[in-house]
């Protein structure tokens, strides 16, 4: 009875940011010295031409880390009226959905356990906005994120680390906006 979902994951379509999470992963293992550039070439082309996720999974196995998103049921956030948050110790799934309601919603990624190159965080900033904390060395794409009224404020900067989670904001900011940053001081104590 297990064998059949995992069957049907590896039969699911794989996106492309699924093969370029897998094309990162290569380019990181050569940089490293782990794969050489015929076995990169060899391995690029697998992974660009591959079509679900039981094609790409083999291509990384021998490499460490997960490179291939779960396919898990994301984490919804709604801010309501009173607001949500979740911070602290907690699991990152592949997709996380956050909708900022009138009360705002925070998203604290500075104590989470991310095992995932790539997490993709919908947000809809509404009325009451959605802050994003992001620990050092991940990265952080706006591109397809919509401005709207309230607009991107990000203080992130710096480079990703290699092996580092990528965090792909879309959606829209909405009246309230989307806040991002690093942890705080407060933060980083709490971690310690």
């Amino acid at each position: 009875m297990t064998a059949e979902p995992a069957r049907s994951a590896a039969r699911m379509r794989a996106s492309d940011a699924d093969r370029e999470a897998v094309v990162e992963q290569l380019r990181e293992a050569a940089a490293e010295g782990r794969i050489d550039m015929d076995e990169l070439d060899e391995r690029l082309h697998l992974a660009l031409t591959a079509k679900t996720y039981g094609e790409l999974a083999p291509i990384t196995d021998d490499l460490g880390g997960t490179a291939v998103r779960g396919t898990g049921e994301p984490l919804v956030l709604r801010g309501g009226i009173h607001g949500v948050q979740r911070k602290g110790s907690w699991q990152v799934p592949p997709r996380v959905l956050v909708h900022g309601g009138i009360g705002g919603a925070l998203l604290d990624f500075s104590g989470a356990e991310c095992r995932l190159r790539e997490v993709e965080v919908e947000v809809e900033g509404q009325m009451g906005g959605v802050r994003i904390v992001v620990p050092d060395g991940w990265g952080v794409d706006t591109d397809a994120l919509e401005p709207a009224l309230g607009g991107l404020k990000s203080k992130v900067t710096g480079e990703r680390t290699p092996g580092a989670p990528l965090l792909r904001i879309t959606g829209s900011c909405g009246v309230g906006g989307v806040r991002i940053r690093r942890p705080g001081l407060r933060e980083r104590r709490k971690q310690r």
